[in-house]
């Protein structure tokens, strides 16, 4: 037998033309409200964590050192030349 997790209920306030559009909502899907709200902040909460990590990713690609092909490959040089001499000590 499962058990439904705990739940705690909220009273919000909508103004009459958008609790009229909820409600035309919830008929039109045969769902009711509270799963409706349920779906809306879960969007919500996703969106605002994409948001979070788009600004991440552009905090990080900024910070990234930009080379040229060239000096990419002197650095690749050099890393597999400390790596061989690493290994023979």
């Amino acid at each position: 037998m499962s058990t439904a997790p705990p739940t705690r209920e909220f009273t919000i306030s909508l103004p009459e033309d958008l609790a009229q559009k909820v409600d035309q909502l919830a008929q039109q899907e045969s769902r009711n409200t509270s799963e409706l709200f349920r779906e809306a902040l879960r969007t919500y909460f996703a969106r605002q964590l994409r948001a979070r990590m788009k600004q991440t990713q552009k905090i990080v690609t900024a910070s990234e050192p930009k080379y040229k092909k060239s000096e990419t490959r002197r650095l690749l040089r050099e890393a597999r030349q400390e790596m061989k001499t690493a290994e023979r000590k």
